[in-house]
């Protein structure tokens, strides 16, 4: 956990500006040097390398019209429980075999532009011999990794978690960048249920500024997810609440730590009840309290917003995209999804290999009901009932 003393330290900006007025963090200077405020002297802080071109490039690209991102960044245990649903045992083949579908169907760019996969993957080959990086870049789709180490139990807080992975991170962001790797994801959580914290929130926005730092440093984009997870009975509006605590303190650690805001995107939850609540929301209602929350929160010069599904059916997910894009907003507002993409896929799949083609229909039909959620032209018709299907587990781990 970073230390109280470090997170005094830094005397480059005063908290107060950004709670009473964020502006002044929104205009952000296109070049790679950002000038900040300092009540005795005035100091230059180089941000984001020699990579600041690449790093706009590469947001764009990911971010662009109809499109959005398959994680497949299960770590192999997460994998294992997936492969154990169609009875298949966790070996190296099998998550070989499965990887290989999802990154070698074709015509995938069309409606996917990046790629998060597990640090086994990034330096996979597919079944046929290619690497899976390789067949990505074919398919215009751009590769991602996912860097972080997983949680851990915040010590002093109400039974939360922290993030761990900073340690010896640069080294490994810059071995990721050689291997073909362009842009990162870094997942940490915040539970409502308990609490949440002011340690655990301060602890998670740290936390990702200081990955997204290093990220951009060996010029890869990083992907900024502090989920806000969807245990627990509370309504909307509480929901809504944390939220915008925990996006206002994620910029402000952000802007501290010199992240350029055009070199990101973002990856946050829904705006939705608890999962265990006794009220439901319409895809409007979610839209409406989501965008309200990328409004007052979520500077312009971000340039995607790509929502997990945290849980949701496939339908579900779909449809509260759709709502959302419904009217022009100031970025692209698309998807990262993992069940959501892949559910109905795995099941198709079942392990057999003559059932390949019929699994990867079954993917591309669902990234284009979302392709077409991100242009806001999504109908819902003609879905399946295995879309439907909620996808939630109570303190879920990846």
């Amino acid at each position: 956990m970073a230390s109280t003393s470090l997170l005094k330290a830094s005397p480059v900006l005063d908290k107060s500006e950004w709670v009473k007025g964020q502006s002044v963090l929104f205009r952000q200077p296109s070049s790679a040097s950002v000038v900040l405020p300092n009540r005795a002297t005035s100091l230059a802080v180089r941000a984001a390398s020699s990579y600041a071109d690449e790093l706009v490039k590469t947001a764009k690209t990911i971010a662009s019209p109809g499109r959005g991102i398959l994680a497949m960044d299960e770590s192999n245990a997460t994998c294992g429980k997936r492969l154990d649903s169609i009875g298949l045992e966790n070996t190296e083949a099998n998550r070989q075999a499965y990887r290989t579908l999802l990154v070698s169907a074709p015509g995938l760019g069309q409606y996917i532009s990046g790629a998060i996969l597990f640090e086994e993957t990034l330096y996979q080959s597919t079944t046929e011999g290619k690497k899976m990086v390789d067949v990505l870049v074919e398919q215009n789709i751009v590769p991602g990794i996912k860097v972080d180490k997983g949680l851990v139990p915040l010590v002093g807080s109400n039974n939360e978690s922290w993030c761990q992975g900073l340690d010896g991170l640069s080294s490994r962001t810059a071995a990721y960048y050689q291997q073909g790797a362009r842009f990162a994801k870094w997942r940490t959580v915040v539970s409502i249920p308990n609490g949440p914290s002011a340690l655990a929130v301060k602890e998670a926005a740290w936390g990702l500024a200081r990955y997204a730092a290093i990220s951009q440093d060996s010029g890869l984009v990083p992907i900024v997810e502090p989920e806000i997870l969807l245990d627990g009975e509370h309504d909307i509006d509480r929901t809504y609440e944390v939220a915008e605590k925990v996006w206002a303190e994620v910029f402000f650690y952000l802007a501290q730590n010199n992240v350029m805001f055009e070199g990101i995107l973002l990856k946050p939850s829904m705006v939705t009840p608890g999962a265990e609540s006794k009220d439901r929301a319409t895809p409007e209602q979610v839209a409406a309290y989501t965008l309200k929350l990328l409004r007052n929160r979520i500077p312009p010069a971000v340039p995607g917003i790509m929502f997990l599904s945290g849980g949701q059916s496939e339908l579900e997910a779909t449809l509260n995209l759709n709502a959302m894009n419904q009217a022009p907003n100031p970025w692209h507002v698309s998807f990262s999804y993992a069940r959501a993409l892949q559910n109905t896929c795995l099941k198709t799949w079942g392990g057999r290999a003559e059932n390949v083609n019929a699994a990867q229909t079954t993917l591309l039909a669902r990234a284009k009901a979302n392709s077409l959620a991100q242009l806001g032209k999504y109908t819902g018709e003609g879905e399946s009932e295995e879309a439907k299907e909620g996808m939630f587990v109570k303190g879920y781990t990846y």
